[in-house]
């Protein structure tokens, strides 16, 4: 696979000369764990309905990592090859993506909800040689998807299954052969080690193209958000952090995944999401530190305040996705006594702006945070102008962390010759340099912090033969933040009620969580001169609740 990350080199110098690139990879982090702290815990597992946990040792994990990675050699992944991972917050995520850069392989990881539309799509654009999939998660059966998709993409050379039991299974394949003692594995592991600068990571994010944009990153971008962000948070050798969002997003795989390596300390990974679970959890590991979306917060407020089980070990919870409501922040600090920090970030640049753990409590719920070091943000007009403090604009940032680029779509990198990078989002920045975002331009629906393609399932209403007209936009929800609306105007003599929206959805295949939790029919959109729907209209009656 060619990786045409247009955006690093120009930024190579300046960057490394700042301090702002480490000029270090995830290899050298993991080799400097199992120097300077091979008996200390790495990585705690919990899959939750299981009912089991594994746990390594940083020499455990750094065996295994070798064992793997020697395997995938074996299966014909080398340097530059896409393996993807359809996974939960398993060990076996962890021990991918590390075993992926001992031998130059790109690591791509997919949302467990993904179903055959998104990724026939990413699989193919990626060129992804390697496919590893659950046998089933939470009753469904991943396997059998992934036989189904296989026939009609060429470059998929296998497809490998936890649990499966068969000739594919992902033990007999990689991690019961002791391949770290293949006579060739000594080249293996130091033949195709990758530098800072290559491709490490494959991430597909939605936007308003219509289709996943498959972001790239190289060690030194990822790297370059991470270290300034833990050292902001205060975060070091002897925390706990909790991971249970989804390492499939920036969020789990940076501050989950590669943020304990790099820090020395231990991750708690947690498959499915249950507060009860997630307090036991804190407070058996001793969890300093997580990170999630709203919901999650005022999930495991409540569930402390309702059982009495105190976390007292919990310093802070970083709420990133969705604004945090004032009220929750207030119980969370009185239940929890935990500091709240709120956070902006995307898949492309990781979380660019926090509010600092010093911070006044009031910044986590009425701002989005200041820049972190190495980071700049700007709001600005529709022509580029910077804009005074207060006034809403385009946020535009530029940093050391910022992506390579979008994978064979550069018209779509939106970065212009002086490095600053449109998010798509609405902002405004106060006196003090913390922002707010006050709305997107791009037309996506954060939904718990989870991204919903408003273009695409759009164009698959508008196949229903029912459909004349159909907008989607976003309604405030209490625990989500935003949930999607389907608003709809149906073809002369026809109608269409919510059952029979959805089961459409279903047919095409459409994950459960795109699907439009409301519907409105109407007889007409409020359109433009032009006949362009008016989003914005639609969102303000929905607010009003004239619809």
């Amino acid at each position: 696979m060619h990786f045409d990350a247009v955006l690093l080199p120009a930024r190579r110098a300046a960057a490394v000369a700042a301090g702002h690139w480490p000029d270090r990879t995830i290899n050298d982090a993991l080799d400097d764990c199992i120097r300077g702290c091979p008996d200390r815990v790495a990585l705690t597992a919990v899959r939750v309905e299981a009912g089991d946990t594994r746990r390594f040792t940083y020499r455990e994990l750094g065996t295994m990592v070798d064992r793997v990675a020697v395997g995938l050699a074996k299966l014909g992944v080398g340097r530059d090859d896409v393996v993807s991972m359809q996974l939960p917050n398993w060990w076996q995520f962890t021990v991918l993506y590390l075993a992926c850069s001992r031998i130059g392989a790109v690591c791509n990881p997919m949302m467990h909800i993904f179903r055959e539309r998104e990724l026939s799509f990413m699989l193919a654009h990626g060129e992804s040689k390697v496919l590893v999939v659950p046998k089933t998660f939470r009753g469904f059966d991943h396997e059998a998807m992934a036989r189904g998709l296989q026939a009609s993409l060429p470059a998929l050379q296998r497809v490998v299954v936890i649990d499966g039991g068969g000739p594919d299974d992902f033990d007999a394949l990689l991690t019961t052969p002791q391949w770290e003692r293949d006579p060739d594995a000594a080249r293996i592991l130091s033949a195709n080690r990758p530098s800072p600068d290559d491709v490490t990571q494959l991430i597909y994010t939605s936007g308003t193209t219509g289709e996943p944009k498959g972001v790239m990153h190289s060690a030194n971008t990822l790297m370059a958000n991470i270290l300034p962000y833990a050292a902001r948070l205060h975060l070091g050798e002897d925390d706990v952090v909790l991971m249970a969002s989804p390492m499939a997003h920036q969020t789990g795989f940076m501050y989950g995944l590669m943020m304990p390596v790099m820090l020395r300390c231990r991750a708690v990974l947690q498959d499915i999401w249950q507060p009860a679970r997630a307090v036991a959890l804190i407070r058996e590991e001793s969890v300093s530190f997580t990170m999630a979306s709203t919901p999650f917060l005022g999930d495991l407020a409540r569930t402390v305040d309702e059982t009495g089980l105190a976390v007292p070990t919990l310093r802070t919870f970083l709420c990133a996705g969705a604004p945090i409501p004032g009220p929750l922040v207030e119980q969370a600090r009185r239940v929890l006594g935990t500091k709240i920090v709120s956070a902006w970030g995307m898949s492309e640049n990781g979380a660019m702006t926090t509010t600092l753990p010093e911070d006044d409590d009031a910044r986590s719920c009425t701002t989005d945070g200041c820049a972190l070091p190495g980071a700049e943000v700007r709001i600005a007009d529709a022509d580029g102008r910077a804009l005074e403090p207060g006034a809403t604009g385009r946020l535009l940032v530029r940093s050391a962390s910022n992506f390579g680029g979008y994978l064979k779509r550069p018209q779509w990198n939106n970065t212009d010759a002086e490095g600053w990078f449109d998010t798509g989002d609405l902002a405004r920045v106060d006196a003090a340099g913390y922002i707010r975002i006050d709305g997107r331009s791009k037309d996506v629906i954060i939904r718990g912090g989870e991204n919903i393609p408003v273009v695409e399932i759009e164009a698959l209403l508008y196949r229903h033969p029912s459909v004349a007209q159909v907008a989607i936009v976003a309604y405030p929800d209490e625990r989500l933040g935003e949930r999607a609306c389907a608003i709809v105007v149906p073809k002369p003599g026809q109608t269409l009620d919510f059952a029979g929206m959805a089961a459409f959805l279903e047919q095409q295949k459409v994950a459960r969580q795109y699907v439009p939790e409301r519907l409105v029919v109407r007889e007409a959109m409020p359109t433009t001169p032009s006949g362009k729907i008016q989003k914005f209209r639609l969102r303000e009656m929905l607010r009003e609740g004239a619809l």
